[in-house]
């Protein structure tokens, strides 16, 4: 299977099972239309004669043969040897967890998929003693990781500092106990920052995501305080502070743009100018029927932006700096190992969510639903069949992503969105491919362009 497309000056051939990319000239893309195993050894006459209306005939036959090249040395029409490893999607240990600190939050965001932070069961903070349950059932369902996740959020986690603090001495009490070692994330929207607090953050944290929208009349409009005010102005001195202290350990700035702000390359850069070079800026994911909902008729207006942010990151490169945008990162030359490429983040079988109540979930985006509590870390219970369950959901168990040039870099989208917008965690919600799928195209032409660079580069300074 390949995936071919244009972008700017790029024609560009993916190579979809084996991973590789190719940029091609225009004989090789056009080529590509008109042929696919079994290849015959020579070129087909009607392909040459049909070719041979824009390009020299022997130039047709020579471009067939190097096709036909590729294709035997497994670099192009590669056969899908990932299916196989499907098999072995048994349910995992336990590696990481979401522990909803608050259901509780001092914002009003307008598309908070926490019900403005309580999830839809009440506001309540999370005592020490579920806490310290839920890390105790994180450790004794890790099997033999050695490496485990925490992820402090809510609402918002500094609502309930005081137990944040506790629990992660508690875990890191415990990791000589069980020859373990905790990596601590926080997601805050920053409206109870202090000193104090990021010094504790920056100390612990092994990454830290600040919410913020962008632009101060984009952030405003959709994350205001309880008492209708803008958040902006309160946050930026914050963020800043910590990332200047923060040194070299991670972070980032995580935006959500709307129908709002689909002019949100301008957010991207907003960011930056404010001092972040490590930034995510997500579509938001809601019911058409909200004002600011992304619908399908924003889809072409939303691809003529990732390609605008696209170039603006090179224009802004050519002048010798850079930054992170995240969804453009790509590792095309490793990647994630074929177990990650099959089933994603994990949710529900590597990954759990806590609530407040000790209720256990899939993942945070799973709080509330009555059929995905798995169990609750007070009553010791665990349904250990949907965990198992969670583990066989894979590319392959959704028929949209089997056949889809992207699934071994998306895999298969996120489980809730695809339960909460298409009635079943199997079901792809297609407003998230269809962005997923532009993202990736802009990626790849992006380390293309990169790398014809620093061909450049190398060569003038030779």
């Amino acid at each position: 299977m390949i995936h071919k497309y244009k972008l700017g000056d790029y024609n560009i051939v993916l190579d979809v099972n084996s991973g590789g990319v190719h940029v091609v000239d225009e004989l090789t893309y056009d080529m590509l239309d008109n042929v696919a195993p079994p290849f015959a050894p020579e070129c087909p006459e009607e392909v040459v004669t049909k070719l041979s209306r824009f390009y020299d005939p022997e130039e047709v036959r020579s471009c067939y043969a190097e096709i036909l090249e590729a294709y035997q040395e497994g670099i192009l029409f590669s056969p899908d040897d990932y299916e196989k490893y499907a098999n072995f999607a048994v349910a995992s240990p336990i590696k990481a967890m979401c522990l909803n600190i608050a259901h509780d939050c001092n914002l009003r965001c307008k598309y908070c998929f926490a019900s403005t932070g309580d999830f839809g069961e009440g506001r309540k903070l999370m005592s020490y003693e579920t806490g310290k349950k839920a890390v105790d059932f994180l450790l004794q369902n890790s099997g033999d990781r050695v490496n485990l996740e925490m992820d402090f959020f809510g609402g918002e986690p500094l609502m309930n500092f005081e137990t944040v603090k506790k629990i992660v001495e508690y875990a890191r009490s415990q990791e000589p106990v069980y020859h373990k070692k905790f990596r601590f994330t926080i997601t805050t929207n920053g409206m109870l920052l202090t000193d104090d607090k990021i010094d504790f953050i920056n100390r612990e944290m092994s990454n830290v995501v600040l919410s913020i929208d962008g632009r101060k009349e984009v952030n405003d409009r959709m994350r205001p305080r309880v008492d209708g005010k803008g958040s902006y102005d309160k946050i930026i001195p914050m963020y800043k502070k910590l990332v200047d202290q923060r040194g070299e350990k991670e972070y980032y700035v995580r935006g959500t743009y709307t129908k709002y702000n689909l002019d949100f390359s301008d957010d991207v850069f907003a960011l930056l100018d404010a001092g972040f070079d490590q930034i995510s800026v997500e579509p938001v994911i809601a019911d058409a029927e909200e004002p600011y909902a992304i619908t399908e008729a924003d889809l072409p207006r939303i691809f003529e932006e990732y390609e605008r942010l696209m170039q603006k990151i090179l224009d802004y490169e050519a002048t010798g700096k850079k930054f992170n945008f995240f969804h453009f990162m790509l590792d095309l030359d490793q990647g994630p190992c074929a177990i990650k490429r099959l089933r994603g983040c994990g949710c529900g079988n590597e990954y759990v969510a806590i609530t407040p109540d000790g209720d256990i979930y899939p993942c945070h985006q799973f709080v509330g639903e009555a059929d995905y509590k798995m169990g609750n870390v007070d009553d010791g219970t665990f349904n250990r069949e949907m965990k198992s369950d969670f583990a066989k959901t894979h590319i392959y168990s959704k028929p949209d992503c089997r056949n889809c040039w992207a699934r071994f870099y998306c895999s298969g989208g996120c489980n809730a969105n695809n339960y909460q917008f298409s009635g079943d965690v199997h079901k792809a919600h297609k407003l998230s491919c269809e962005i997923e799928k532009k993202r990736l195209e802009c990626a790849i032409v992006l380390k293309a362009i990169r790398m014809d660079r620093e061909a450049a580069k190398q060569e003038s300074a030779e």
